[in-house]
């Protein structure tokens, strides 16, 4: 399988057992949760390999010996779950980053006969930023730029791409400087599609699967991981 330099399909064994046991019809929605949290964990561990360490100032161990304390770069980072499945996979990453960070939404659907994505919500903030005072008057006084300069998008399943397509496509107009997206499992096309967006975009995916039916849904793949992970039929 030929896939673009910034596809990154993880062979870690833990991964792939525990995806195994995700694909099986027996697997109840508690264990579900489990299992979408310990690879969203791994998929973490191995997609934030290439951040940076800054240092951040300095601190006491409990013996009084002063150390310096260091931070991941960029520090604005930010998650952003595509509703509703990519809400299963936020408390992994967050229970690995070393601070919170903040969680933006956005809500996008698949529309049932073009299986094209329909954006319902979206609370991607902006950051209010004065001018110096040197700009010329007629400029406004303020500008607006994106909250976060490192966006890491989370959903589950990459089926025909059009949604990872269309939410890296709201998270560069919004002012990003790069987006990660993580997904447990991903079709070839659409990770294609997904990574072929924008060129500041990296996808980390546990495996991926040749195809989808006309459904739109990856075959084998792992069912609807939205009604799996809420015990609810969504649209």
């Amino acid at each position: 399988m030929s896939l673009p330099s910034n596809v990154h399909v993880s062979s870690h064994p833990c991964l792939q057992a525990k995806l195994s046991l995700i694909r099986s019809s027996s697997t109840t929605p508690r264990e579900t949760r489990g299992l979408v949290h310990d690879i969203a964990n791994i998929l973490g561990v191995e997609a934030f390999s290439g951040l940076k360490l800054v240092k951040t100032g300095t601190d006491t161990t409990p013996l009084g010996i002063e150390y310096e304390t260091q931070g991941i770069d960029p520090l604005d980072l930010a998650l952003v779950p595509i509703l509703r499945s990519g809400l299963g996979m936020v408390d992994a990453l967050n229970d690995l980053l070393p601070t919170s960070v903040p969680v933006y939404h956005l809500g996008l659907f698949r529309e049932k006969v073009s299986l094209q994505p329909v954006e319902y919500y979206n609370n991607l903030p902006f950051h209010r930023s004065e001018l110096s005072p040197a700009s010329p008057a007629s400029l406004n006084p303020t500008t607006n730029t994106a909250a976060a300069s490192l966006a890491v998008l989370l959903d589950p399943v990459i089926a025909t791409g059009a949604t990872a397509e269309a939410a890296i496509q709201l998270l560069r107009d919004w002012g990003v400087k790069k987006v990660i997206m993580l997904s447990l499992l991903a079709s070839e096309e659409g990770v294609k599609r997904a990574a072929g967006t924008w060129g500041d975009v990296e996808v980390w995916v546990g495996a991926i699967d040749k195809g989808v039916d006309e459904k739109g849904m990856i075959v084998p793949g792992i069912g609807d991981i939205g009604d799996r992970l809420f015990v609810a039929v969504g649209k």
